[in-house]
């Protein structure tokens, strides 16, 4: 969506400062109103919220698109609205996992599929995003996603679930009395946010890093094929590895994970062309969706049951973050240290996010004081 709408200023004639406020007010939005939106499903529950965020949300778009131009005052307020509308449905649909009656194993194969479904969106996304451009405008193609992410959420509020899926009327309220922090007020939560926060750093880092080690190797043209290389490898991760996982504790898996991650960041260092650099984010990204799928079973235990909902958007939250923190810090290094320097820096914050992960398995291992029932037969 961010360059969707950067797209989209720019075709409307605005500058890129204009397009750059724009996509930025989007994201603030979204970071501010996000947990808030979040709460309400959690303390009204999901039908309400989902609706009105469903058909809000379109709407706030479209008039970013066909009603405002650029320096009208309207478009930086539509953003706003925008991101701040943005339907909470991946934060609802990882908390309903948690809340169905499954089996833990059954559970953490839900996450691992989410986590797969989310490395394809990676790759396909983009790919949807240019096919719309090419039979329209990106106003058109940015009306159609958007569309599209409502009409998610509507299907996923009119989505019949068994009873008790639903987040109870009042629970958050009762979870976290009159605070902003909600679910950061548990010690937990606040260290698995930081965690991941720390974790997504590198994939911000190699982000920037990936297309300028390409562009130096005067090979511009295969950069998508480059960056495909680091999703089909994480998917690919989920798929083969994934069923093994279960067997471990998740407090006890994910420090190992992220160790493997950290190793996996650190084999584009001993890349020398575009091609082994496919090759060394095929095999180093196997950890990734891992990391995240067990990442969401982890929330979905230290946090309230009460406000699961809210706690999987701080979570969420902190992953964005993290990344635009990479971005920007390889946006710094890359001139004085090139692609092969900000790819040293990724390994080096990848390792700092392993040390992180194995000094607070302890407080990972803590189950939040009201849980959610899972049934015992056939473990």
């Amino acid at each position: 969506m961010t360059l969707a709408m950067v797209l989209v200023v720019r075709e409307q004639g605005g500058s890129y400062p204009q397009a750059g406020l724009v996509s930025a007010l989007y994201t603030v939005g979204m970071a501010l109103g996000s947990p808030l939106v979040a709460r309400l499903v959690d303390r009204r529950g999901r039908r309400a919220v989902l609706v009105g965020t469903g058909i809000l949300y379109p709407l706030a778009l479209a008039g970013l698109v066909w009603a405002t131009e650029p320096g009208h005052w309207a478009q930086p307020v539509l953003a706003v609205v925008a991101g701040t509308a943005l339907p909470p449905a991946n934060s609802f649909m990882r908390s309903l996992w948690a809340r169905l009656p499954l089996r833990d194993d059954e559970r953490e194969l839900a996450y691992l599929w989410e986590a797969f479904l989310t490395e394809v969106l990676v790759i396909g996304a983009p790919l949807m995003l240019a096919a719309l451009m090419l039979t329209g405008s990106a106003g058109v193609a940015l009306t159609v996603v958007s569309a599209l992410g409502g009409i998610g959420a509507l299907g996923l509020a009119l989505t019949p679930l068994p009873e008790g899926a639903d987040p109870a009327p009042g629970g958050a309220a009762e979870a976290s009395p009159g605070s902003l922090l909600g679910p950061l007020r548990s010690v937990s939560m606040l260290a698995l946010t930081g965690a991941m926060a720390l974790c997504a750093v590198p994939i911000g880092l190699m982000t920037l890093a990936i297309p300028a080690f390409v562009d130096e190797h005067g090979a511009r043209g295969s950069t998508g094929l480059v960056y495909a290389c680091w999703g089909i490898g994480s998917a690919l991760g989920a798929v083969w590895l994934g069923r093994s996982q279960s067997q471990v504790a998740a407090h006890l898996r994910f420090p190992r994970l992220v160790l493997a991650f950290a190793v996996g960041t650190g084999l584009p260092l001993m890349a020398t062309s575009p091609l082994m650099l496919g090759l060394a984010l095929a095999v180093g990204s196997a950890p990734i969706a891992l990391v995240s799928a067990c990442e969401m079973s982890l929330v979905s235990t230290v946090a309230d049951s009460r406000s699961l909902t809210e706690a999987f958007t701080w979570a969420s939250l902190a992953t964005v973050a993290g990344d635009a923190v990479g971005l920007q810090a390889g946006g710094l290094l890359m001139e004085p240290f090139g692609p092969h320097g900000v790819f040293a820096a990724a390994f080096g914050v990848a390792l700092a996010a392993a040390v992180a992960a194995f000094a607070c398995r302890g407080l990972l291992g803590r189950h939040a004081g009201t849980s959610v029932p899972t049934p015992s037969a056939g473990r």
